[in-house]
């Protein structure tokens, strides 16, 4: 060990880098970047002087969001400057892509956070509305969304459910501004103009026969008032299916984030989802996947029911979208901070 009194501790090669001590712990297991000596009794870590340029270098790549894979091939080629600027160029190419589907994605996250400027345009016929479908499949429908209806007092509308009344189609809504649930259901007849209400989550589905008014839903001699106020148009939440889907198995699915862990992350749980280069999901995937809340992404899942799901990433900003037969869940990321959030297994 020469020169050892110019070797650096954690807590110093992390003012030097930039990188926070819990971050050099994380690359030194992710097997980035390993102190060149640890004392075997006390565990302490001590860093050569030469191991603070590819700290810096590490600390700088993933300011700009290059992914641990790609860090790693940096620094194996660090000496191939035409290498490097291989990898830079194509780093930068995502991030460009990934800038124009964020464009594309926050028009989204305006929806879903200021629903009040963006609502369902209210029907204005007073003639009232009779619709028929079949009732276990509103009833499931109405179950399937039931978990991201919202509590927020600011938002009284989300305490609701959308019912949007079409010639062909009864589509059913719920959102909380963080997630939204869609689950549709066939009309079998449709006596009265198209209509869209807002109806208390608990609305029964009866006989499957449902007369809207101005003023209530009546289902099996019953009124229920609706709920007052603007809806977020859940036309334009809705993204086209993704080429980076995978088709998973609820089971399979939830046996897979209890495996990975989570960590938490601005008080919720989190887990990390990402599709490997063979198109195969990954969970708990360290920091080069979608964070999303593991709570919702479950709910998500027993919504979408026992049969195959297909699950949709398309970058860290995008909301992950969660299709099944009848049913989709939209999901809002949740940012993943620089390594510090541990995962709990």
């Amino acid at each position: 060990m020469s020169g050892v009194e110019s070797w650096r501790g954690i807590g110093a090669m992390a003012r030097a880098s930039g990188l926070t001590v819990s971050a050099l712990r994380f690359y030194d297991g992710a097997g980035v970047l390993g102190p060149a000596h640890v004392d075997p009794r006390s565990g302490y870590r001590s860093y050569a002087p030469e191991q603070l340029v590819v700290a810096r270098l590490v600390a700088s790549l993933r300011r700009v969001g290059m992914p641990l894979a790609g860090i790693r091939e940096v620094l194996a080629h660090r000496h191939d400057p035409d290498a490097v600027d291989a990898l830079l160029a194509g780093h930068l190419h995502r991030l460009e892509q990934g800038v124009a589907a964020a464009r594309r994605e926050l028009s989204t996250v305006r929806d879903l956070l200021a629903p009040e400027e963006t609502p369902v345009t209210p029907t204005t016929p007073t003639t009232p509305t009779t619709v028929t479908v079949d009732a276990p499949a509103l009833a499931a429908a109405l179950r399937t969304v039931r978990f991201a209806v919202g509590s927020d007092p600011e938002f009284p509308v989300l305490h609701g459910v959308l019912l949007d009344v079409g010639p062909e189609v009864l589509t059913v809504v719920a959102t909380d501004r963080y997630r939204v649930a869609v689950a549709s259901v066939p009309v079998l007849a449709l006596d009265g103009p198209a209509r869209s209400v807002v109806v208390p989550p608990d609305l029964p589905a009866g006989d499957g026969v449902l007369r809207v008014d101005d003023a209530a839903v009546t289902v099996g001699g019953t009124a229920h008032p609706l709920v007052e106020g603007a809806f977020p148009d859940h036309r334009r939440l809705l993204p086209a299916p993704s080429d980076r889907g995978v088709a998973v198995e609820a089971a399979e699915l939830r046996a897979a984030v209890a495996a990975g862990g989570t960590r938490r992350v601005a008080g919720a749980q989190v887990t990390v989802l990402a599709v490997d280069g063979a198109g195969r999901l990954v969970v708990g995937a360290g920091h080069d996947g979608v964070g999303v809340n593991a709570e919702f992404l479950l709910e998500a899942v027993d919504a979408g029911g026992p049969g195959p799901l297909r699950l949709e990433l398309d970058g860290p900003l995008a909301p992950v979208a969660l299709r099944s037969a009848d049913a989709f869940s939209l999901l809002m990321p949740v940012r993943l901070d620089e390594p510090e959030a541990a995962p709990t297994p």
